[in-house]
């Protein structure tokens, strides 16, 4: 349908006359520790939001075999989390317009140092446009988002004339089995919206991810005889120039592979952890590290991880003591391929002429070299997938905040767009 420029207005004013309340509820969010694994209370918290607003409401667990019978599927660990899915489920008088999935996630990375945050990190401190805390920008402002924008409608007397399913995952910062859950459920629509904190940009493409670690073992004695031992810390170093190879090689690769041509360094290997030996006076016997390397679309996880895996191996013949101690690869959390959005869907035109009624100028895209669940909508459920969100600073890094007048302009974008895109009508009685 076509908006006219009063319901626009009305439609604008009504995220405005509720985003007080928006704010509150984001800050609540924030202030939930929801780190892997320890997201049941928040998970029941939009659980509650979802049910009180009268949505039918479903809510699962994972199911493993399944995830890991799907191509599309990463590796469980010990520390995967066991919290539910949610999902709400809006049901219109009259099946009139378009489905949308409107998709967040609700566990966040860890905070780190507390002494180097300005204030404790899961504050949901405000100081002038910014709202400060670990998650604020990643993403519970979109979550908070998804739901005020449908509730910016029902103020003013509307709903969406199509079924919307309100999704809250877990497991996007380790694995995106999450998303894939929803998928293997069933859940479809005619287009999904994610509001990641993009910059008020539109994703044209992302980077697949790959997490692996890389066991060393060594040969422990005295320091007083470490010509004798074999440090597993000192192997371990000269198996990350090893990876650095692969990360380079892939880099120069770049010029192959559409919206990834222009950027300095599209592919990105992380040393994110790095743990060994027992005793500063021991030569360490162990050695782990932990890494996430990213791959191009149409990449498969299997090929990169075969690739990794291989050039390890060989890197260890040419090692004199690796030779005969390769390291183990283990590959614990993301295993999983990139996406391009191709231009030219109805879905995105919908959202470019949303995005420029609110803010003003053009939708721009881009390409971001990180994890998007909006993977497995494109790759799996094959439907336009649509991740467009806020301004924010330092996501996974010290301060991270979001900008609170970007939050709202995005809000109303976001409403603006399932008024089209769905179409409306009055709300049932």
């Amino acid at each position: 349908m076509t908006l006219t420029s009063d319901l626009r207005s009305r439609i604008l004013n009504s995220v405005a006359d509720g985003f007080e309340d928006q704010i509150a509820f984001t800050q609540k969010l924030v202030q939930m520790p929801s780190l892997r694994g320890r997201e049941h209370p928040i998970q029941d918290l939009l659980f509650r939001e979802l049910r009180a607003r009268g949505y039918a409401m479903d809510r699962f667990a994972m199911d493993r075999a399944a995830i890991e019978a799907h191509p599309g599927g990463s590796k469980f660990s010990d520390q995967h989390s066991d919290a539910p899915i949610v999902v709400g489920i809006h049901r219109p008088r009259d099946e009139t317009g378009r489905s949308l999935i409107l998709q967040s996630h609700l566990d966040v990375v860890p905070e780190g140092l507390h002494d180097m945050w300005r204030d404790v990190p899961f504050s949901g401190k405000i100081e002038g446009d910014w709202m400060y805390g670990r998650g604020a920008g990643d993403m519970k402002a979109g979550a908070a988002a998804n739901l005020f924008a449908l509730d910016a409608l029902r103020r003013i007397g509307l709903q969406p004339a199509a079924t919307v399913y309100v999704q809250s995952v877990v497991e996007e910062e380790s694995t995106g089995n999450g998303a894939l859950q929803t998928f293997l459920q069933g859940y479809t629509a005619d287009a999904v919206l994610i509001p990641e904190p993009e910059e008020e940009m539109l994703v044209r493409a992302n980077t697949g991810v790959l997490w692996f670690q890389v066991q060393m073992r060594g040969v422990p004695v005295h320091v007083r005889e470490m010509g004798k031992g074999a440090n597993a810390i000192d192997a371990a170093y000269r198996a990350i120039s090893a990876l650095r190879e692969i990360e380079a090689d892939w880099n120069a690769a770049k010029g192959a592979h559409p919206h990834f041509e222009a950027e300095d360094h599209p592919i990105n290997l992380n040393i994110g952890k790095i743990e060994g030996g027992d005793w500063a006076s021991s030569v360490p016997s162990w050695c782990n590290i932990d890494c996430r390397l990213s791959l191009y679309p149409g990449q498969t996880a299997e090929d990169a991880a075969r690739e990794v895996t291989d050039r390890i191996a060989r890197f260890s013949q040419q090692d004199g003591f690796l030779s005969n101690n390769p390291p183990r690869i283990v590959f614990n959390g993301f295993y999983a391929e990139g996406y391009v959005l191709e231009p030219g869907s109805d879905a995105e035109a919908v959202l470019g002429r949303a995005h420029e009624m609110a803010i003003g100028a053009p939708l721009k895209s881009f390409m971001t070299a990180g994890y998007l669940d909006t993977r497995v909508y494109a790759l799996y459920n094959n439907i336009p997938a649509l991740c467009y969100g806020p301004i924010s600073r330092n996501i996974h890094g010290i301060d991270e905040c979001v900008s609170l007048a970007s939050v709202k302009r995005i809000t109303q974008a976001m409403a603006l767009f399932i008024a089209e895109w769905c179409g409306v009508e009055a709300v049932k009685d």
